[in-house]
């Protein structure tokens, strides 16, 4: 990534350990969101296209993914 991704939180995030990070910044100019691990910033990074981290986002605000 050339460009420097704005890395946000959800405000809705309790800081319970189990976050994400998007940069929904490069959309624009990339076609795509990218997402790490909020507890590991070096770590990898996803990079999705904008249809699948809205089907994700829904996902997560239907309860279709199991919690630790």
């Amino acid at each position: 990534m050339s460009e420097t991704p704005n890395w946000f939180k959800s405000s809705y995030s309790s800081n319970g350990g189990a976050c994400v990070e998007v940069a929904t910044n490069l959309l624009p100019s990339h076609g795509t969101i990218p997402v790490r691990d909020s507890k590991h910033r070096a770590g990898s990074v996803l990079e999705l296209r904008a249809a699948a981290f809205s089907t994700f986002v829904t996902g997560v605000k239907n309860g279709q993914f199991e919690t630790l």
